[in-house]
């Protein structure tokens, strides 16, 4: 089954055509799509609708999309929607021109702004399944067939964030991977080959579920 995959990201797409091994994933850039839809939503299910819904617009053919970022719980689940947008506590929600800091300065601020929080004692009241460095991944994908016709599971990924920079490790994954770590696999998120990572990741577990549908469909 042919399905395209709204994003720009072939991280996202290498991880997809692994998990979904029987079907053809195709992104926009592999069409000469042009494909940079407004994000607007404020949860992670209302953008992947909305970046479904755009590209199906477009194809007319089955599409999946999903949202994701990373949730600290010390910081009352932030970056959240704007993990990819984060450029650190002065810009939670990203830069106003819209530009985008690297990925290391990202995990530099991320860890930086945890470790504030937690020194101030200026933590939300919630539990923490891992201390106050607790944090997860959250995924909300959707498969678009039509206007009247759309799928959505959302799944999430728990681990604690480390507390130094020097301390990150692995090259597997992207993103916050690398200051991810797994208590219960002594491991980082990037340490994990890609089997076990999609074995229990919140995108792993959502397209384990959509795949479900697509068998049905």
């Amino acid at each position: 089954m042919k399905i395209y995959l709204a994003t720009g990201n072939k991280n996202k797409k290498r991880e997809m055509v692994e998990l979904l091994s029987g079907h053809e994933i195709i992104i926009p850039s592999d069409e000469n799509i042009e494909f940079d839809p407004d994000e607007t939503g404020i949860t992670f299910y209302e953008n992947s609708l909305i970046k479904a819904k755009a590209l199906y617009d477009i194809v007319h053919y089955p599409v999946i999309a999903d949202d994701s970022g990373i949730c600290v719980d010390a910081l009352g689940g932030s970056p959240g929607i704007y993990s990819s947008r984060y450029a650190g506590p002065d810009f939670m929600h990203g830069k106003p021109d819209g530009t985008k800091i690297s990925q290391e300065e990202q995990n530099i601020f991320l860890i930086e702004q945890t470790n504030k929080a937690i020194k101030d004692g200026n933590l939300p009241k919630m539990p923490y399944l891992h201390g106050p460095r607790s944090c997860h991944y959250t995924c909300a994908m959707v498969l678009y067939a039509g206007p009247d016709r759309l799928f959505v599971a959302q799944e999430t990924f728990e681990g604690t964030l480390i507390d130094n920079i020097n301390n990150q490790a692995g090259s597997g994954g992207f993103g916050y991977d690398p200051i991810v770590f797994l208590p219960e696999y002594n491991k980082t998120v990037a340490q994990l080959t890609a089997d076990e990572k999609n074995a229990i990741s919140h995108r792993g577990k959502a397209v384990r579920a959509i795949q479900k549908i697509i068998e049905s469909l």
